[in-house]
């Protein structure tokens, strides 16, 4: 038991969310700069890393002094606005003025969270953050570059500034600046001399067509919904938009999982002897779904992309087996039953000897041995710098928000270059239920209002005509009626009456008002 509850911590601590690595040069959408003073400036500017938290402006640009707090920013009640560097005058009282806003500030790394850090800064009135790191790169180290502070050891890869769970509430940017440039800027601030510092961001090249992807599991509840909706929308786009299912695996090496001898350490959390790991789902090491489970229909779903969405980005077998294994094998008991998979692959219309054969081709799960696309999804995952799932990106723009099928279909359709945006979003995109536009081909709710309007006004124009002919009808025997009252009137006042010897008889019939 110390040892599955242990598998379990090493996978779980190798998801920590402000030290998951990634590869050094991965290319960013937005620029770090200094213009003063001249001789920090850098063309091309300075690698960092961007935060999964926050709102950057994309397409423009931050431009303001920078304050060192000379701080972790780690306990808001202790943060003092009037210390840091560079040293301002002071005012009446003799206290140094505090930090001028709006302001850039920079703040030390470690003793809490990259979120943690930011949110203060925001309370403080910082307009963006730059995080100095505390941690050299081993490959500078190495190269006499820069020099980690005492406490510190050298990083392979620079970490990844992701969210902690609860950065929903930051509105600021921030970046996280390599520890040999944040030393020669905190330099030239202690020696009290002005930094203005710039933080861009460049706005996603659209084109004709937009590409998106989801980061998911085959156990991830909140991403349910939108697997099971969002196919109609996927065959709608059609060509014009390129679809990615990613499975999130854990590296299994670097999260402790694979032993010196090669063997698994992390029980029934991973496949391959301990390469490739998944969470257990329901927390339990000794019985229903397990990490490794997991970790197989993840391969398999990759597989069932390769084979059925690749080429066209739509992918429809996909959607269409993802929503057959949800309501047929998503529980305990059902989700490795390969009954029921195969059943679901059937209704999908997915050969399964083919799926078979591709998980068997790329490397298998048994052994220690590499699988080719599993390898694939870590790099990717490691380039995305995803944390927290279920994550959505279109254009490579993450998007902040709930995963609902409006959200998503609406940041696809934004996606588009002026002039290329598909029919279907225009017709859909502003309709209160986007699913029964794509689904209908109209946008329900205004097409049934004009139809209902139609109709009712058609059914008052005949129902008033009726009323008006039956009105006139009524009006007209009334009036006939009266005419003849008053004829017979006439006739019995003024006109002689002949009288029958057997029977008084009169000219006028009382019976039915005609003359006899």
């Amino acid at each position: 038991m110390i040892k599955r509850a242990f598998a379990l911590a090493l996978l779980l601590g190798g998801a920590a969310a402000d030290e998951e690595p990634v590869p050094a040069g991965v290319v960013t959408s937005s620029k770090l700069q200094i213009h003063v003073p001249k001789t920090l400036n850098k063309p091309g500017g300075y690698e960092h890393r961007e935060a999964l938290f926050g709102i950057p402006p994309y397409g423009g640009s931050i431009a303001q002094n920078m304050y060192y707090a000379a701080d972790t920013l780690c306990e808001f009640s202790s943060i003092d606005t009037r210390a840091g560097y560079p040293i301002r005058s002071k005012d009446d009282d003799g206290k140094m003025l505090p930090w001028q806003s709006p302001y850039i500030l920079m703040v030390d790394r470690g003793g809490c969270t990259f979120v943690q850090k930011v949110r203060n800064a925001q309370r403080v009135g910082a307009a963006g953050v730059i995080i100095a790191d505390s941690s050299c790169l081993c490959s500078a180290e190495s190269q006499g570059e820069c020099h980690s502070d005492p406490d510190r050891q050298c990083e392979d890869r620079e970490p990844i500034m992701a969210d902690d769970g609860s950065g929903s509430d930051i509105s600021i940017p921030s970046f996280l600046m390599f520890k040999q440039d944040a030393d020669l800027v905190k330099a030239e601030v202690e020696a009290n001399h002005p930094v203005r510092m710039e933080m861009q961001w460049a706005l996603p090249s659209p084109d004709d067509r937009v590409e998106y992807e989801l980061w998911t599991t085959p156990t991830d509840v909140i991403s349910r919904d939108f697997q099971q909706q969002f196919k109609e929308a996927a065959v709608a786009l059609g060509s014009r938009a390129y679809f990615t299912p990613q499975m999130y695996v854990y590296d299994g090496i670097r999260s402790g999982c694979q032993g010196e001898d090669g063997e698994d350490e992390c029980y029934n959390l991973c496949t391959n002897n301990g390469r490739y790991c998944a969470t257990d789902p329901d927390n339990d090491l000794d019985r229903g779904i397990s990490g490794a489970d997991v970790v197989r229909e993840s391969l398999r779903r990759m597989c069932i992309w390769s084979h059925y969405g690749v080429d066209d980005g739509v992918g429809v077998p996909w959607w269409d087996y993802v929503t057959e294994f949800i309501f047929r094998c998503n529980t305990e008991e059902f989700f490795s039953n390969k009954q029921c998979i195969a059943d679901a692959m059937a209704r999908a219309h997915v050969d399964g000897n083919k799926i078979e054969q591709c998980m068997n081709d790329s490397g298998g799960l048994e052994g220690d041995v590499e699988n080719q696309l599993l390898e694939v999804q870590l790099l990717a995952k490691d380039k995305s710098g995803v944390v927290i799932l279920p994550a959505m990106y279109v254009n490579r723009v993450s998007i902040r928000g709930s995963l609902e099928f409006p959200v998503v279909f609406k940041a696809i359709c934004s996606g588009y270059a002026s002039g290329t945006i598909p029919s279907v979003c225009t017709t859909c995109s502003g309709c209160n239920d986007q699913q029964a536009c794509i689904t209908n081909g109209f946008c329900g709710s205004k097409k049934i209002q004009e139809s209902v309007s139609t109709t009712n006004m058609v059914y008052a124009m005949i129902g008033l005509s009726a009323v008006f002919a039956l009105a006139s009808f009524i009006q007209h025997r009334r009036y006939q009626s009266q005419m003849q009252a008053q004829v017979k009137g006439i006739i019995a006042e003024y006109m002689p009456l002949e009288s029958d010897q057997v029977g008084g008889s009169t000219a006028v019939s009382d019976e039915d008002g005609e003359f006899t």
